[in-house]
């Protein structure tokens, strides 16, 4: 089964107080390492909520704002897409993300459609 490990982080301080180029060079391995056991579906970091645009149609009008669904302290930072054969291997996997010393990882299971 497919699930998508979502990367929330204070978008101040995505690295907590850890060298951020140390967590990079862990992010790397941790890919490297989750590709080649066959798990590692697709990842990518996301831009900041700076960047973001969200969508809504309301009396079938589109409707823009700037910025997140919502504001919060964490955000969506990155994510992982990941195969694995059932919800405890996945937690598995999302407990060795570097972001969850500093942040938390939302495990959530993929609907094929």
């Amino acid at each position: 089964m497919q699930y998508l490990l979502m990367i929330a982080t204070p978008e101040t301080k995505p690295y907590g107080d850890e060298d951020g180029e140390v967590v990079h060079k862990e992010y790397m391995a941790f890919g490297q390492e989750q590709g080649a056991a066959g798990v590692l579906q697709g990842g990518n970091q996301l831009r900041p909520t700076a960047d973001a645009t969200t969508v809504r149609v309301r009396g079938g009008e589109v409707l823009t704002t700037d910025g997140p669904f919502a504001e919060t302290t964490e955000q969506i930072a990155g994510y992982y897409l990941v195969e694995c054969p059932d919800l405890d291997a996945a937690i598995d996997v999302a407990s060795k993300i570097p972001g969850a010393r500093h942040g938390s990882i939302e495990v959530r299971p993929i609907q094929a459609m």
